[in-house]
């Protein structure tokens, strides 16, 4: 559909670079992206992803807003303490663009549950905090051929790549679970600025594949360690070997 006065001015900035103009923007309208975890990682990118006009956001997670969240959960604030974050999130996203729709999925992904949440969107954002949910996303996204963005954060480092099943290397080329922290230990960090970095470089990964622009993060792991302000971007292969994708 074709924009109207309002979205020509509210994109105007997108509408000024070749590689997106009116028809990327109305493309972009037309997408349909998964966040799961309206924690840490997904504030920035859903944030990002409804300024730039992406028409339909799903946003995944089971959890309430807590104090300790409000040092890097920015789609959230005082007042919404005690809320589910899905509610919280919704509430800030429909501020910033009441034309987009926000989908909230006030629950935790599932293998049952999985097939039928992925279904309907173009892309998926793991913006989870634990190994169990990012494995399960990993398979789920396999199963239902969904490109992806895996990202990770923890003290002051973090790291991410962007999946397409069947042609790059997977999240289990790279992790295996049998080599993963065991669950409970308690939480290091992060520093509170360091998701807003990672959070927002995949919803920069997921823009360029709805648009089908530039080089996507694909068959390598991105990492960047805040204290020496380091990236780098390490090249990963397909594993003959993986469980997944081999």
């Amino acid at each position: 559909m074709p924009l109207n006065t309002d979205q020509k001015a509210r994109y105007a900035r997108h509408l000024a670079l070749p590689e997106i103009g009116e028809k990327g923007q109305e493309k972009l309208l037309d997408s349909k992206v998964l966040v799961i975890g309206a924690g840490g990682l997904g504030s920035p990118a859903a944030f990002y992803l409804a300024a730039a006009g992406v028409g339909t956001i799903g946003l995944m997670d089971g959890d309430t807003v807590d104090l300790s969240n409000l040092q890097r959960q920015i789609l959230h604030t005082t007042a919404s303490l005690g809320s589910k974050k899905t509610e919280s999130a919704h509430a800030r996203l429909e501020a910033l663009d009441p034309s987009i729709r926000i989908e909230p999925h006030p629950f935790r992904l599932t293998p049952e549950n999985a097939p039928e949440m992925l279904a309907p969107y173009n892309y998926v954002i793991d913006a989870t905090d634990n190994f169990e949910s990012k494995f399960l996303i990993a398979r789920a996204c396999h199963q239902a051929a969904k490109p992806y963005s895996h990202a990770g954060i923890r003290n002051f480092q973090g790291q991410t790549m962007t999946i397409l099943p069947g042609e790059t290397a997977c999240y289990r080329c790279v992790f295996h679970e049998d080599g993963v922290p065991a669950a409970g230990t308690a939480p290091q960090g992060p520093l509170g600025a360091l998701p807003g970095i990672i959070g927002s470089i995949q919803a920069i990964e997921a823009i360029k594949y709805l648009l089908g622009i530039g080089t996507l993060l694909t068959d390598a792991l991105l990492t960047f360690d805040a204290l020496t302000m380091n990236f780098r971007k390490v090249t990963v292969r397909i594993d003959p070997a993986c469980p997944l994708c081999g």
